[in-house]
């Protein structure tokens, strides 16, 4: 039986995080549940035909993307995406052109490269969605995209109970070394005078009980205690977050002005809207998982400028409830452009 979950990474990029990932995962998972080609392949065996028979097998391909991942070169110069013979690019093609489940998995504040940035068999990468992993953030992060590979992969019986990460180090006492100066003779008394010092307590709890009863009074109760209850917040749950949301704020042409979410157990469905005339424009539905504190996705679609040509752009959206509305980070990128980011606050529509 196949490997189950299937690492795409270059060594120049991502090398590092892909090596960690594998091995928090091979944790959770076990050895024959991930796949990654330094780790996985025999000597001797054709590297292509390995990688084309795991991808096949496999249910679900992480495709480590980092900074340079879409724009990296070859020793001859060349952009190695463009390469056909690319091993990451056939790897991520195998997997889209088998319906394969493909998530890109963000470090180092990487962004997601737009269509035009990739070649013809990878530009279904670009409407994928991504996850992110940061280096301050990395245990939580990796354990909600552990939780999230569960529908893809079963744990193994030997790893159901070894946890992901441990977040407190565990620190045991310093030994205790005996007193040098205490002698033989003064320890042999110490049972002495802990006899005596029973004795001498029972005889003080006698007398007190006896002129407590001899004078008909008795001990006073204590008063009753009432236990302190602390209010707690419900949990923010998805299906909260479903309806219709709107900027409450004013913005430029092509902004996020509307959110339509549906919601499903823990996941959202995002249609989102920008401001256009006459019309709103249509970005596009989005589907991500709500970790009961955020929600982010990735957005590709094409605008049009006032001078009537097409761009395409990037958005990523961040989604954070707060007190009955909703924070939304948008980060936008358009080829050949600085990001922009903006943060709004939504809500519910009436």
């Amino acid at each position: 039986m196949g490997r189950a979950i299937f690492i795409s990474y270059r060594r120049d990029d991502t090398e590092g995080e892909a090596g960690r990932l594998f091995d928090d995962l091979v944790r959770a998972y076990g050895d024959n549940s991930v796949f990654m080609d330094v780790a996985g392949i025999n000597p001797g065996i054709d590297f292509r035909k390995a990688i084309d028979d795991n991808v096949a097998t496999c249910g679900v391909l992480l495709a480590m993307i980092g900074p340079t991942w879409a724009t990296i070169k070859s020793s001859s110069g060349d952009r190695r995406l463009d390469d056909p013979n690319d091993f990451v690019r056939l790897e991520i093609a195998s997997a889209l052109r088998r319906d394969i489940a493909v998530i890109p998995v963000l470090v180092h504040d990487a962004k997601m490269p737009s269509p035009d940035q990739l070649p013809e068999n990878l530009k279904d990468l670009a409407f994928r969605n991504s996850v992110e992993i940061t280096h301050a953030r990395w245990n939580s992060d990796v354990e909600l995209l552990t939780k999230a590979l569960a529908q893809y992969v079963a744990s193994s019986a030997s790893t159901d109970t070894e946890p992901v990460h441990a977040t407190v180090s565990v620190q045991l006492p310093p030994p205790h070394s005996p007193d040098p100066h205490r002698s033989a003779t003064k320890s042999s008394k110490m049972p002495l005078f802990v006899g005596v010092g029973v004795v001498a307590v029972l005889v003080i709890a006698g007398i007190v009980f006896f002129a407590a009863h001899k004078s008909g009074g008795t001990a006073a109760n204590p008063a009753p205690v009432t236990p302190v209850t602390t209010p707690t917040t419900p949990p923010v749950t998805a299906d909260s977050l479903a309806g219709t949301w709107t900027n409450s704020e004013a913005v430029e042409r092509n902004g996020l002005i509307k959110l339509d979410i549906a919601a499903a157990g823990s996941q959202l469905s995002i249609h989102a809207f920008g401001d256009c005339q006459p019309t709103a424009c249509d970005w596009g539905v989005q589907s991500t998982a709500f970790d009961g504190q955020k929600a982010s996705g990735t957005w590709n679609f094409t605008q049009q400028k006032k001078s009537g040509k097409d761009e395409n752009r990037v958005a990523i959206l961040t989604l954070t409830p707060t007190n009955g509305s909703l924070q939304v980070a948008v980060s936008s990128t358009v080829a050949g452009k600085p990001t922009s980011k903006h943060q709004f606050t939504f809500t519910r529509a009436q």
